[in-house]
C-alpha cells in the first residue's frame, strides 16, 4: 500500500514565488552577485538604474525609490505639507498603512464608502467630505485595480487639492490607456514580495510629474539632505537599498508577460466562476486594465469556505476582515455606522491564489473547491 502523503493533496501556492524565481534565477542571481561585488549596499548605481526604468514604464517623468510602500505614502504626505489638524480623505476599505501614515503627522483621516462591486473609493462620495481643513485626497486602488482618477482629479482640481494615488496594488494596472502611479500629482507603490511587481523584503516607489516636489521627496528620503550633512527639512532615512532595486529590475523584464499572464488567468476564473452559486467576483470597470494584485471574490459564510477549502489544500486570504473606520486604533475618527459598504465587504471578501506562475489544472483545482464548499 502506498504512504499515505502520496494520496495528499498537492499544496497550491496562494502566490507562486519560487516558481518565479527559477524562471528568473540566472538574472536574479547575476543581479545580486553585482551588488556583492561593487559592494555599495546603500545607494549604489541600481538605485538609480531602477528609477530610470521605472519612470520609462510609467511615463511618470520622475521616480524615487523608497524602502516600503508605507514610507512612500509617508514621503508624499510631508512633501505636501501634511500635519497636526489637517485632513486627507481615504477610503475606510484599504490595509491600515493608508490611515496610518495621516495619522503618524497629526493629521485626521476622513474615511469615505467604496463602491460596493469594485471595492474600490467612490468617487461621488468624496466632495460631500471636504472641508477647510482638507489637504489632500489618497485613493486605493485595491485588488490591482484603478480607482476612478479622472473623477476624482476632477475634484481635487475644483478645490485645489492633491491627489496621492495608492498604487501598492495597481501597479502595472492601465486606466485609459495611462500607468497607476502616473494618473496623479504623486503616485505610490509598494514592491513588497506579494506585490504584482515584488522584492525579496521591504521596497517602494513614488512618483511624479512636479520636479520640484519630486527634488523634495529625495531630501525626505535622505533624513532631509539637500546635500552631505546639509540638512534643510524633516526627513526620514526612507531609501531603498541597492540589493532590493536589484531584485526589482531582474523582474522588471518578465513583468509585462507577467501582467499578461494574470489577466489570462482571471478572465479564466470570471468564467469558471460565472456559473458557481453564491460567488460575486469584484467588478471590473471598462476604463482599465487591472494588475490582478489579488483575485477577490465575495461569498456567504466566508469562515466556513475559507475551512473547507484549507481541508482540500486550496490556500485563501482575506483582505481585509475589518474595514479600518472599525479598526480600534482608527474607530474614534469615525461612526462605527459610516460606510455601510466597507463593513459589508470586510465580512464577505475572499482572495483566491492568483499569480503569473499558478497553473490552470490548480485553477481548475480552487474554482471546483470553492463550488463544493458553497453548495456544502
Amino acid at each position: 500500500m502506498a504512504p499515505a502523503s502520496e494520496h495528499a493533496p498537492r499544496p497550491i501556492p496562494f502566490a507562486d514565488l519560487q516558481a518565479q524565481y527559477r524562471a528568473l534565477k540566472p538574472k536574479i542571481d547575476a543581479r545580486i552577485q553585482r551588488v556583492l561585488d561593487h559592494g555599495q549596499y546603500i545607494m549604489g548605481p541600481e538605485v538609480e538604474e531602477l528609477e530610470r526604468a521605472l519612470s520609462a514604464f510609467t511615463g511618470a517623468p520622475h521616480c524615487i525609490t523608497v524602502a516600503s510602500g508605507t514610507e512612500a505614502l509617508l514621503i508624499a504626505l510631508m512633501a505636501l505639507g501634511v500635519g497636526r489638524d489637517d485632513e486627507v480623505i481615504t477610503c475606510a476599505f484599504s490595509f491600515a498603512a493608508t490611515a496610518e501614515v495621516i495619522v503618524l503627522l497629526g493629521a485626521r483621516p476622513v474615511f469615505v464608502d467604496i463602491e460596493p462591486d469594485t471595492c474600490n473609493i467612490d468617487a461621488g462620495t468624496i466632495e460631500a467630505h471636504i472641508t477647510p481643513r482638507t489637504r489632500a485626497i489618497m485613493p486605493v486602488g485595491l485588488y490591482g485595480q484603478c480607482a476612478d482618477l479622472d473623477a476624482i482629479n476632477t475634484i481635487a482640481a475644483r478645490h485645489g487639492l492633491p491627489v496621492i494615488e495608492d498604487g501598492a496594488q495597481s501597479f502595472g494596472a492601465l486606466y485609459r490607456e495611462r500607468r497607476s502611479c502616473n494618473l496623479s500629482t504623486i503616485g505610490c507603490t509598494s514592491f513588497f514580495p506579494s506585490k504584482p511587481l515584488g522584492c525579496y523584503g521591504d521596497g517602494g516607489a513614488i512618483f511624479t510629474s512636479d520636479a520640484a516636489l519630486a527634488q523634495t521627496m529625495r531630501e525626505i528620503r535622505v533624513h532631509g539632505q539637500s546635500g552631505r550633512y546639509r540638512h534643510t527639512r524633516l526627513g526620514v532615512g526612507g531609501r531603498m537599498d541597492t540589493l532590493q532595486c536589484a531584485v526589482v529590475l531582474a523582474k522588471l523584464g518578465r513583468f509585462e508577460w507577467e501582467l499578461q499572464r494574470r489577466r489570462e488567468l482571471a478572465r479564466r476564473y470570471h468564467a469558471a466562476l460565472a456559473g458557481v452559486r453564491g460567488v460575486s467576483v469584484v467588478a471590473q470597470r471598462p476604463y482599465g486594465e487591472s494588475a490582478w494584485a489579488q483575485m477577490t471574490v465575495r461569498v456567504p459564510r466566508r469562515d466556513e469556505v475559507i475551512q473547507t477549502l484549507a481541508n482540500v489544500g486550496v490556500p485563501t486570504a482575506v483582505h481585509y476582515p475589518k474595514p479600518l473606520h472599525h479598526q480600534p486604533v482608527y474607530e474614534h475618527f469615525a461612526a462605527a455606522s459610516d460606510c455601510p459598504h466597507s463593513a459589508a465587504a470586510a465580512r464577505e471578501v475572499l482572495s483566491l491564489p492568483m499569480s503569473a506562475d499558478l497553473q490552470e489544472a490548480d485553477l481548475d483545482v480552487v474554482v471546483d473547491a470553492l463550488a463544493g464548499a458553497l453548495t456544502a
